[in-house]
């Protein structure tokens, strides 16, 4: 649907704020057995053979994107969702809702250079946040990127920011309609004028100043077809001296000096010490190991020397005493510790452990101020803890309550820093906190006008799954609802890539909330929350412990009566657009409703369309390895699919512009369950344009799409939800 559609669909919904405080249930769909007919999606005669195994590929054309058969195709599962979605009774109510609660200022941590700080803001409604600039923590800030200005409709972002040491400049990324490239700009602080260089042919890159702000180092891609980068080649470290056009740039660094890793080809990454004497390289394949390399910036002749030169392990630089390199790592440490290296001798047993491994994982250290910030997680809740350079315990961080605290970067000359706290019911605090002192000031506070956070509560259970392992699970709910499972519940979950799903407010969560719905978010494995020996346990042969531990979520819900299976919907996105696919085939009967975003449902090639792709093979395993491939086939849910079951009512996901998780993942998915589906359940395909992964929406675009979800989920739940009427946007404070 075009913007201009949707900017109207959102203009009728505020103007019905004061007369729709209630929404009224209509029939459940799919369930008066009328069946939808689905756009017709021809099944083709491809098979491959993996390792003697013929499996069919019926839907290949789907993954011809630009094909006018593919769009056509496309559009007429737009023009089959839409309207259903549209005629959903009420859903005006919940646009307008969600509208007014998102309308309050929010600011990002403020980070200084050069004696002048930089933080985002956003006033409540604007389309991307802004940047702003101040001169000091109590002078008047202005703007300085206003990303609102890019595109008249929001859907080119700011994607990407680098601050010079001393302040003058910042380079900064923009994201055509969420595609994962970027092409970078740089802002003199004072005029707020550009400057006449771009950097293209970027992804997934920062970049890092030489200490004078000559210049900046960074990764690219070999520039490929149409004036684009090649992703399916890896990058290379460049140097760009400012003033200069990038064809001047000068290779510092690539590919053909890094040792393959298994089966990946390493990208290789550089930082500037905040010294400004070293470059420091770091090789990545996949997401276990790397290695780590070292370029004497006063000595460049000298070339590149070896760090850490064996794939064993995780090594995260997070500062420097001159050759005294501190690294976040797991060796010899699941759970991660603190290690410093002299760097002009680097062999193993010279290492100094400054921070021992502890019985929570380390999510992060910093190193501020001569001190070590860790960041730890201790049942998927944040911990903060000081440690001197000695590995001295200075002191416990005191957090503002039981929630995610993020941030704690800085200076190692300076002892500032700040963070960020949030909880499921407390939107956005930002904090400036002394390493030294231990002193901690507020520094801006959100609130929301019209959401009583006191009015619900967030509880944490643990539950087994199916081998009898341990799992968390935070619930949030209204205060003094009936354990009578009549209740509708959002099951939320990842369980991939180390990644820890922790307490936070967002909109769409308190919305959820205000509907009288349970959210629920277990800590799966395959996620971050207990370390390395979690991470594992949910990858490659063992991912199927990821989709057992997400059932049993279910199961217990249902088991303690907070929800049942015809008020139970699932949703996730990207790895966990797989959860949900993968769980919902496994377990038809278990769910009310399914919601996979993005995700990864081709098993088998999901690692072709780029390199990025190819490196999430240290999670899910290759196709092109026998006993990799026996264990995704098992699970993999475009494969696993029978036809003639009846899967519950499905809502799938994705946008045009996903260059990450490619939405043929999806459009192959939406033809094989439409085709599976043996029950008048819907199976709907909503595929959004000028859109990628989700990084860099607008914000028109995720209040459409969020109510396009809670549309569905109320029709398919059969919810009958009251939402309250918010008053004036709230001030920060």
């Amino acid at each position: 649907m075009r913007p201009a559609m949707r900017h109207a669909r959102g203009r009728a919904a505020l103007a019905a704020i004061s007369a729709a405080g209630v929404l009224c249930a209509g029939p459940a769909l799919g369930r008066d057995d009328v069946r939808l007919t689905y756009p017709q999606a021809p099944r083709g005669d491809v098979v491959d053979d993996y390792h003697g195994v013929k499996v069919p590929d019926p839907y290949r054309w789907l993954e011809e994107l630009d094909a006018p058969e593919v769009k056509a195709w496309v559009e007429a599962q737009n023009a089959l969702s839409q309207p259903i979605l549209d005629a959903v009774p009420g859903r005006e109510a919940i646009s307008a809702r969600l509208t007014e609660l998102w309308n309050y200022e929010r600011y990002g941590k403020p980070v200084e250079e050069g004696g002048r700080y930089f933080y985002s803001f956003n006033p409540g409604l604007a389309n991307q946040d802004l940047i702003y600039v101040a001169e000091s923590l109590s002078a008047e800030p202005r703007v300085l990127i206003d990303p609102n200005t890019f595109s008249t409709d929001g859907t080119v972002a700011l994607a990407g920011l680098s601050i010079s040491p001393d302040g003058r400049t910042v380079a900064y990324a923009k994201s055509d309609g969420g595609t994962d490239w970027r092409d970078w700009w740089f802002r003199d602080v004072a005029s707020g004028g550009d400057r006449p260089e771009r950097l293209t042919f970027t992804k997934f890159t920062n970049l890092s100043w030489t200490r004078d702000a000559a210049g900046v180092y960074y990764s690219r891609y070999p520039e490929g077809e149409h004036g684009r980068g090649d992703d399916s080649r890896q990058v290379s470290i460049w140097f760009h001296r400012m003033g200069t056009p990038q064809s001047e740039d000068r290779l510092v660094y690539d590919v053909t000096g890094a040792p393959k890793h298994r089966d990946l080809d390493p990208n290789v990454y550089g930082q500037v010490t905040e010294d400004g004497r070293y470059l420091v390289i770091t090789v990545q394949a996949g997401y276990h190991e790397n290695l780590v390399r070292v370029l004497d910036l006063e000595h460049e002749h000298a070339g590149v020397r070896p760090v850490i030169d064996e794939w064993t392990a995780l090594y995260g630089f997070i500062g420097n005493d001159g050759p005294t390199f501190y690294f976040e790592t797991t060796d010899g440490a699941p759970n991660s510790r603190v290690i410093a290296i002299d760097i002009r001798r680097p062999h193993p047993d010279r290492w100094r452990e400054v921070v021992p491994e502890a019985p929570e994982a380390l999510e992060e250290a910093t190193y501020v101020g001569g001190f070590i910030v860790a960041r730890y997680l201790k049942d998927a809740k944040s911990q903060v803890k000081i440690y001197g350079r000695d590995g001295g315990l200075v002191r416990e961080v005191d957090l503002p309550g039981i929630g995610t605290a993020s941030g704690f970067d800085g200076h190692a000359d300076r002892t500032e820093t700040f963070f960020t706290f949030t909880s499921f019911t407390t939107p956005g605090e930002v904090y400036r906190y002394d390493v030294g002192s231990g002193e901690r000031t507020l520094f801006k506070r959100s609130e929301v006008a019209g959401f009583d956070a006191d009015a619900y509560e967030t509880k944490q259970v643990f539950y087994s799954s199916r081998d009898g392992t341990r799992v968390p699970m935070f619930i949030v709910h209204r205060k003094g609802i009936p354990l009578d499972g009549t209740a509708p519940a959002l099951l939320y979950g990842y369980g991939g890539f180390n990644v820890p799903l922790t307490p936070g407010y967002t909109t769409a969560r308190a919305v959820w909330l205000e509907m009288g719905g349970i959210f629920a978010m277990p800590n799966l494995r395959g996620g971050g929350e207990y370390g390395k020996a979690w991470h594992l346990a949910g990858t490659k042969d063992k991912k199927q412990n990821v989709f057992d531990d997400f059932i049993a979520a279910a199961e217990w819900l249902i088991a303690n009566r907070y929800t049942s299976t015809p008020k139970l919907a699932i949703q996730g996105g990207s790895n966990g657009g797989l959860l949900v696919a993968a769980s919902m085939i496994q377990r038809p009967d278990l769910f009310g409703a399914v919601v996979p975003a993005v995700g990864v449902l081709d098993m088998l090639r999901y690692h072709l369309p780029s390199a990025n792709a190819r490196n999430w093979s240290t999670d899910y395993g290759l196709s092109e390895h026998e006993a990799e491939f026996r264990a995704q086939i098992a699970y993999s849910p475009l494969h696993n699919l029978k036809k003639g079951t009846c899967y519950p009512p499905t809502l799938i996901t994705t946008a045009d512009h996903d260059d990450r998780v490619v939405p043929w993942h999806s459009f192959k998915f939406a033809a094989a369950l439409q085709h599976a589906q043996g029950c008048a359940n819907p199976i709907l395909a909503r595929v959004e344009t000028r859109a990628g992964h989700g990084a860099g929406k607008p914000t028109w675009m995720i209040i459409e799409e969020l109510t396009d979800r809670y549309s569905f989920l109320v029709k398919t739940l059969g919810m009958t939800v009251s939402l309250p009427v918010a008053s004036e946007p709230a001030q920060s404070r």
